[in-house]
This record gives C-alpha cells, structure tokens and sequence, in this order.
C-alpha cells in the first residue's frame, strides 16, 4: 500500500525582512543619529575614569542607547506586533520613549558631564602636566546634547504623526 502523507508541518512564518520605508522615513534617520551619538556619548565616558553622579550619566545613556537600539530592530524589521500590550501602540510607544527617557534623561547626563567638564576646566591650560579629562567630559556634554535634541525631533516628529491620527511610524 502507498504510504501515508506526512502531517502537515505548523504553519510558515512571515520571511524576515527590511521595513525599507522606515528607514528612509525621518524616524528612521534620527533612530540611526541618536544610536551613533549615544554609542559616542557612553564610549567616552566609558574609556576614562569616571566618578560620582558620572555613574548615573552613564547608566541613563546605556539605558536609553539599548531601549533606542530595541524600537530600531523592532521597527526596521516590522515586528513591534510582537510586543505584548506596545506592539498595539507603537507610535504612543515610540512618542514616551524619545520624549520622557531620551529628552530627560539625555539632558540630565548632558548637565551631569557639562557640570564636570566646569569643574576641570583649570587642566586645560598649558603646561598642566597631570591627566585631564576635561576634554573627555566636554566630549561626552555635546554628544549628548545632540543626542538630546535628536530626541526631541523625533518625539515631536511622532507627536505630529499622532496628531494627524496617524496611527502608524512610517
């Protein structure tokens, strides 16, 4: 007798793929901007001795750069379907994320490492002999400033699309 068929395997998942429209839309642009400029901002100060309320600075922005890096993957890839409870409200999600943690905390980390950079701008003069982190610290400040405005483009980019009733990203 003929053999029998084989069950039917589970149903095929949708192939993985580029959203290629967000990332040429002006969220997708500013995502690959406040990566770069938080990736900057963290590796700073990261690389040289850091102390006090830099600890802090640099917890907000690794923080902010790994939640920014999850809403790109998601977004570029075209799964925040898959996000229990957000997935429904991704443009709500993207609004809080840019406009509570990237704005505020990005601010407070700029003022943190501007405030620092101040308290040693005395080494910066020539013929200072010891290490400096003067410019290590100033560095970090205007990274993440830009940052921080990148921030509050985009969130204000989603508040538009949200006014708009837009319910989507792109």
């Amino acid at each position: 007798p003929p053999a029998a068929p084989p069950p039917p395997g589970p149903p095929a998942r949708g192939s993985l793929s580029l959203h290629r429209a967000y990332l040429r839309s002006p969220l997708g642009l500013l995502r690959l901007g406040q990566l770069a400029l938080g990736a900057a901002f963290w590796v700073t100060v990261a690389a040289h001795k850091y102390e006090g309320a830099a600890h802090f600075a640099l917890f907000a922005a690794v923080l902010v750069w790994l939640l920014t890096l999850a809403l790109f993957g998601l977004s570029l890839l075209g799964r925040w379907a898959l996000v229990p409870w957000l997935g429904s409200r991704w443009l709500l999600t993207n609004l809080v994320h840019d406009l509570a943690l990237g704005v505020g905390l990005y601010a407070a980390a700029t003022g943190i490492m501007g405030y620092k950079a101040g308290r040693k701008s005395y080494c910066n003069l020539p013929g200072y002999s010891q290490h400096c982190l003067y410019s290590a610290y100033l560095s970090a400040s205007v990274c993440g400033g830009i940052a921080a405005c990148l921030y509050l483009l985009s969130g204000l980019y989603c508040l538009s699309r949200r006014c708009r009733d837009q319910p989507d990203i792109v």
